[in-house]
């Protein structure tokens, strides 16, 4: 919420006539943070403060406001890579997907990773909002498995190894994620937290629903053929080999997934062929129910 002048929040949420997508940290408690941390270490901050910097107490403070200003001017709210479980519960999971006019989303990361993983992981895994506990990551799933948050994204942002390399201070935040978000969900299916179904409802059917999208997400007759054809037993792990991205990294390097995927088709295009891509400008323009 870079946005914080209450007036000019106020103003959106009253009468913007779509749906506002936040991703909310409050920037205030973010730099007070900052600078107490800045005075006691200097520039030399690690990395495993970034969710102390990038808080807990921040994310609630601002998403609070978000939800109680959806509430009072009845605004149609998404809250964008949820990353405490306190968040969770400012979500209804009372009524269906099509009827709720406050949406939540769940990142791969916040589903993954935890604060103990940036003693290996570094920069590589420094996102905003930060990666937290244990508690936080199981506390997200759980809200996802009860339908208090309603979508599984990705947040992707391929900054370069470079550039990851750098001091805390220095390095953006943000990873690639896209190649591996399947397959990391299908390893929790193996693990046995989370079902198939659930997995197909959050990464497609509510994507579809949450935003309006027409003739997608589904399998359905005269909608887009979008689909995912995967191998759940075929053992791969993860290597600068196999690695996709132009950035050439990625923070499940050296993970094992036990799901692969075969073929994926983009309306009605095969452009993923058992380990390959297939080049072509075969996009289409999304339609939305509005």
């Amino acid at each position: 919420m870079l946005v914080d002048n209450p007036v000019t929040l106020e103003q959106i949420f009253a009468q913007s006539p779509m749906l506002v997508a936040t991703h909310c940290e409050d920037e205030a408690t973010i730099q007070a943070n900052l600078a107490h941390y800045k005075q006691l270490l200097g520039e030399n901050i690690p990395v495993e403060l970034h969710p102390k910097i990038r808080s807990a107490e921040a994310c609630y403070l601002s998403s609070s406001m978000a939800v109680d200003l959806a509430k009072k001017h009845n605004t149609r709210l998404h809250i964008l890579h949820i990353s405490t479980e306190k968040e969770t519960y400012l979500f209804d999971n009372s009524i269906p997907l099509k009827e709720k006019r406050i949406t939540a989303e769940a990142c791969i990361h916040h589903l993954w990773f935890t604060d103990k993983d940036y003693d290996t992981k570094g920069n590589l895994i420094k996102w905003n909002p930060a990666v937290k506990t244990k508690a936080d990551r199981d506390g997200i799933l759980k809200a996802v498995l009860n339908g208090r948050i309603d979508v599984i994204a990705t947040d992707h942002a391929p900054h370069t190894l470079e550039e990851k390399s750098q001091s805390y201070l220095k390095a953006p935040s943000g990873g690639p994620l896209v190649q591996h978000a399947l397959p990391a969900m299908l390893e929790l299916y193996h693990k046995g937290k989370i079902t198939l179904e659930q997995i197909v409802e959050k990464m497609a059917h509510n994507v579809a629903d949450c935003f309006g999208i027409e003739k997608r997400g589904f399998i359905r007759e005269g909608y887009w053929a979008d689909l995912v054809l995967v191998n759940l037993n075929d053992p791969w792990t993860v290597t600068k080999d196999n690695i996709l991205y132009k950035c050439k990294w990625s923070p499940f390097e050296g993970a094992t997934f036990k799901s692969k995927i075969a073929y994926t088709i983009v309306s009605g295009n095969l452009v993923w062929d058992n380990g390959k891509l297939v080049e072509g400008t075969t996009g289409k323009r999304l339609a939305f129910i509005r």
